[in-house]
């Protein structure tokens, strides 16, 4: 079979795809023997690569060693001709000819080749079997073997010690045992990264794909493929770093070896951002300084961006990143043994796709590393399981890594992808996760203080729902979250001038001694002073202390949560039977959200709503789904694919509600006053998409906006209030129109 390769600009480039080989040098004699083949013919390479999947990228110092030995290979065949009959053998000696030439050849021809380390132990061992069998010989035969010895053997010898390659195997060489290549794997080192430009330019497309749609984020194209027959899409990425010129890799390459000699100190290693920064200050004055060495002239956009990919793969994650960055991204997979498999993806509007990306084992090693440094947990096989959080530049994720003895492949990934902003009610809408009603009516009970749960299955949007209505809360409240793995993006809440302050408590699979347990976690916020209390999710002993907090806290202050549960009931069957809480204690919920992961008839498509609102009532003694303890107040049509309000909301006949009136003044005894109020709610969240998707301008639909719009509605309603002495709707909506149009002007 004839063999693909490439010379461009020094870099020998040979296509394995179709090898059955193994294409690697340090593990296939077979690998090793077509590479040297290649270097008699290309002798100006200065690189290998080997691409398949994967590429294993030999650098110059590898090289060299294999054309030190592709050279004496020519040297002794065609230059200095050691097997010829005049060099084996002297006129007397013509008995010797047919064995010693069927020893070289089988030497140099089959073996050197394939295992330069082998050839090299053969010729000594047959030298020193000669040498301690001289004395025994006839002076005739002695002469035949010393002319072997000085023109054949001791030449061959000399040109194979004199190798890099011998000289670095010679201290292990006594280890050396025919067929095993573990000294080769200590000599040969690849670089091995994914193969996208063999993937992009050679393979082209899958066969038979349909190219389903196609964007950028930033420098980075995405490609989305349907391949027939596969229900599975593939998510194509071609980064900014997969394009560069040869000699901007090269500048890139020379910069990263220098910056892997830098460490961290003890603070930095701590901080991640910060070793970030100075990677990059680091990085963009190695690149500007090489590349003036390299005579390679780079403009200010270059070398920003040259650094930024320098940092990416030094300081950064990598492909991660890449991935991270892109809000369509929801779950990224990454399973093991890691290499042996394609990262897959689940995308919002693709559902799951595989990516044309696999990570190396030392990706994968090197991540393990930094997640264990910065979240302070450990992930190892006694403790085989971490869970934790990363934030990079344009994502935040939560991390589950599990490695040995949980997995007996090693070490494996799932990263839930948050938006780098946190979601908003506006936003929700404009995805349909629920009505603009559903919105005024949140945004109501959390004026009102009540006991929130928001239930659903995994991936339902549950956390990002509990941090959308978080910023229905206004900033004048002191909130504590408290989680075992931080999701709600508590740094941008105190950004956007929140009084807010996050608890980190012992997760419940994890169990790091040092951690606090959740359940004192939570005893401890509420020694903290009057604050809303948030808890991320709802998992075990917590769970007592919570409802304890609901009961001190629902008529003062906001206490919500999130929990895992299909339906109202399953909720209480969860709280109760499961976790332990007294039927009498969950009697202080007061709202149950819940949220569902939807699927089309087809099964290949999936989308989010929320498709319950459940009101929790207090006269029940043991089971409130048989008392009448669960009254919906609104309910997904899926006909409709709508969030509908039920008699009971419409006919202001909710117990919830009308307790909330109970404690203003302005709505006490009046149904209609407080309906108005949360129409007139739900009408400026729609004005707002409505506004977002007429000018185009997506940005009004996030969290700054979305925070000073809550505000500015609150200060005008109290002006209203004291001007008219009520909360007139139709005068607090125009004014507030008011300011929003100037505020889009501004």
């Amino acid at each position: 079979m004839a063999i693909k390769y490439e010379l461009i600009n020094g870099v020998l480039r040979i296509d394995c795809m179709n090898w059955a080989i193994a294409p690697s040098i340090e593990d296939s004699d077979a690998a090793m023997a077509i590479v040297i083949d290649k270097l008699l013919e290309a002798k100006d390479a200065t690189r290998i690569v080997l691409a398949e999947v994967r590429e294993n990228e030999y650098n110059y110092e590898q090289t060299k060693m294999l054309k030190e030995i592709a050279a004496a290979y020519n040297k002794i065949l065609n230059e200095s001709k050691l097997l010829s009959v005049k060099n084996i053998a002297s006129p007397n000696c013509q008995k010797h000819i047919p064995q010693r030439l069927s020893d070289l050849q089988f030497l140099i021809l089959e073996i050197l080749r394939k295992d330069p380390i082998g050839a090299f132990v053969r010729i000594n061992a047959t030298i020193n079997y000669i040498q301690s069998s001289m004395q025994l010989l006839s002076p005739e035969d002695k002469i035949c073997y010393q002319h072997y010895l000085d023109n054949a053997l001791y030449p061959m010898q000399r040109l194979l010690e004199n190798t890099e390659m011998m000289q670095i195997a010679k201290p292990n060489i006594h280890k050396f045992k025919f067929g095993d290549r573990t000294l080769y794997r200590s000599i040969f080192t690849p670089v091995v990264r994914p193969n996208f430009m063999l993937t992009r330019f050679m393979m082209s497309t899958p066969k038979l794909a349909k190219l389903m749609g196609k964007y950028a984020i930033g420098n980075t194209n995405i490609e989305i493929f349907k391949v027939a027959g596969k229900s599975r899409y593939v998510y194509h990425v071609t980064p900014q770093e997969f394009m560069l010129s040869e000699e901007k890799y090269t500048l890139l390459d020379a910069a990263r070896r220098y910056l892997e000699s830098h460490r961290p100190t003890e603070s930095e290693a701590t901080e991640p951002q910060k070793v970030r920064e100075t990677f990059l200050n680091i990085g963009r004055d190695m690149l500007r300084d090489l590349s003036s060495n390299m005579n390679i002239a780079l403009s200010e956009k270059e070398l920003g961006e040259l650094s930024t990919i320098l940092a990416r793969y030094t300081a950064g994650y990598g492909v991660l990143e890449l991935l991270l960055a892109d809000e369509n991204i929801q779950d990224i997979y990454i399973n093991a043994p890691v290499g042996s498999s394609p990262i897959y993806i689940n995308h919002s509007d693709y559902d799951e796709c595989e990516t044309n990306l696999i990570p190396t084992k030392e990706d994968a090693e090197a991540w393990a590393t930094r997640f264990r440094l910065n979240s302070g947990r450990p992930l190892d096989e006694a403790n085989p399981v971490l869970d934790t959080e990363l934030t990079v530049t344009g994502g935040r994720a939560r991390v589950a890594a599990i490695t040995r003895s949980l997995s007996p492949d090693g070490l494996a990934y799932a990263f839930r992808r948050h938006r780098e902003k946190p979601w908003t009610f506006p936003l929700f809408m404009r995805q349909k996760y629920f009505t603009p009603l559903y919105a005024g009516l949140m945004s109501f009970v959390v004026d009102g203080g009540r006991a929130l749960m928001i239930a659903g299955g995994r991936g339902s949007g549950k956390t990002s729902l509990l941090g959308a209505i978080m910023l229905e809360i206004m900033k004048k409240s002191r909130i504590i979250v408290q989680e075992d793995t931080p999701e709600i993006n508590v740094e941008l809440m105190r950004q956007l001038g929140y009084n807010i302050m996050g608890l980190k408590s012992r997760s419940v699979i994890t169990h790091v001694e040092t951690e606090l347990p959740s359940d004192e976690a939570l005893r401890t916020a509420l020694r903290l002073g009057d604050s809303v209390l948030i808890v991320g999710e709802v998992r075990s002993t917590e769970s007592v202390a919570l409802f304890e907090a609901m009961r001190i806290g629902a008529l003062a202050n906001v206490v919500a949560g999130t929990i895992h549960g299909e339906s109202a009931y399953g909720v209480f069957d969860r709280v109760v039977n499961d976790l332990g809480v007294k039927p009498t204690s969950f009697k202080a919920l007061d709202l149950i959200t819940i949220c569902s992961m939807m699927r089309s008839p087809d099964g290949l498509h999936r989308f989010r709503r929320v498709t319950d609102v459940t009101e929790v009532r207090k006269h029940w003694k043991e089971d409130p789904a048989e008392e009448n303890g669960f009254v919906p107040l609104m309910q997904y049509s899926a006909k409709d694919d709508v969030l509908k309000p039920t008699d009971v909301l419409l006919d202001g006949e909710s117990e919830v509600l009308n307790e909330i009136a109970k404690r203003v003044r302005d709505w006490h005894g009046s149904w209609d006053l407080v309906w108005d109020n949360i129409l007139l709610r739900a009408k400026i969240k729609e004005t707002i998409v409505e506004y977002a998707e007429n000018l185009n301008r997506p940005g009004i639909l996030e969290s700054d906006w979305s925070t000073e719009s809550n505000e500015i509605f609150h200060i005008l309603s109290d002006d209203v209030r004291q001007e008219v002495g009520g909360l007139d709707s139709k005068i607090i909506y125009n004014r507030w129109l008011d300011w929003f149009k100037q505020r889009l002007k501004a």
